[in-house]
C-alpha cells in the first residue's frame, strides 16, 4: 500500500486526461508497469477544463525543473507523448516512469514513484512553465 504523502493531489485538462487515457490503454500489455501506474493516475486526477488548469500544474508539453531528492540532482524536461521523446533533447515521454510521476503535479510539491528496478524515488517539482502557444494543453 502507498502512503498518502507520496502522492500530492494532480489536476489534469480533460483534454490530457482523455488522450493519456487512450494511450495507457493501448500499451497496456507492453509497459504493464508505467501502464498499472499512469492509470491509477488517472482515477485520482482532478479533471479540469484548459482554462482552469493552474499555471504552476504540469501538463504535457510543459517544460519541467525538478529535484530527485535522494540525488540532490535538478533536471530541466519538457513532457512529451511517446513519439517526441528524445533524452538527448530533454523531452521525456509519459510513458516513463519519472513522466508518469510528473503529470499533473504543481511546483512546490513532491512525488514518491518507483523505477522499473522497485526502488522508490521522490521527485519535487520546482517550476512548471508552459508553451505559449496552448497553455499546456493541446487541442483536441
Amino acid at each position: 500500500m502507498r502512503a498518502p504523502d507520496q502522492f500530492p493531489p494532480i489536476v489534469l485538462t480533460a483534454t490530457d486526461h482523455d488522450r493519456l487515457s487512450g494511450l495507457a490503454e493501448a500499451v497496456a500489455g507492453r509497459v504493464p508497469d508505467v501502464y498499472d501506474y499512469l492509470a491509477a493516475e488517472l482515477d485520482r486526477a482532478v479533471v479540469v477544463g484548459p482554462g482552469e488548469i493552474a499555471p504552476a500544474v504540469v501538463t504535457m508539453g510543459a517544460r519541467v525543473a525538478y529535484r530527485d531528492e535522494a540525488a540532490g540532482q535538478e533536471r530541466v524536461v519538457t513532457l512529451v507523448y511517446p513519439q517526441d521523446a528524445d533524452l538527448a533533447a530533454g523531452r521525456v515521454s509519459v510513458l516513463t516512469p519519472v513522466g508518469a510521476a510528473l503529470i499533473g503535479v504543481a511546483a512546490g510539491h513532491s512525488i514518491t514513484w518507483y523505477t522499473r528496478q522497485g526502488e522508490a524515488k521522490t521527485l519535487t517539482v520546482l517550476a512548471v512553465e508552459h508553451p505559449v502557444e496552448d497553455g499546456g494543453a493541446a487541442a483536441a
